[in-house]
């Protein structure tokens, strides 16, 4: 007797990975509160919020690399371009091979991948331009 599962939802995983990434909203969808790398997401988040906190008492550079760049969120990002390109038949056969459904990508993830390239793309920028500002000004701008 073949027992099914839970279909897991591409589109829902993208749209997760692309707005809740930076804590692992997708890692913890798709296999449950016992993954290593969704935890892993978490922490990293809450080390870039200390971070941020750290930025106003301490000027070191460890917490200056933190506070700027959301190693997470750019991860989350990331991955929700990765998942939303992956084929329907490659996305089933990896994380639904015993549900009765069957997944068809349509129109909402072609926007979910727009906006998360325009968010990861602009992210990154300011991150590079914090980076040169601080460099170049010590941070005099900002």
């Amino acid at each position: 007797m073949t027992e099914t599962r839970k279909h897991k939802s591409k589109t829902l995983t993208t749209l997760l990975a692309a707005l809740l990434g930076g804590i692992g909203a997708h890692r913890f969808y798709l296999h449950g509160w016992r993954d290593f790398w969704g935890w892993n997401y978490l922490i990293a988040f809450v080390l870039f919020l200390s971070a941020i906190s750290l930025m106003r008492t301490h000027q070191s550079l460890p917490i200056l690399v933190l506070a700027i760049f959301p190693f997470s969120v750019y991860a989350g990002l990331i991955e929700a371009l990765i998942i939303g390109v992956t084929p329907d038949e490659k996305w089933d056969a990896v994380h639904n091979p015993q549900s009765a459904g069957k997944t068809t990508s349509k129109w909402p993830i072609a926007v979910i991948l727009v906006l998360s390239f325009a968010l990861c793309f602009t992210a990154m920028i300011a991150s590079i331009a914090r980076v040169t500002d601080l460099y170049l000004t010590g941070g005099a701008f900002g």
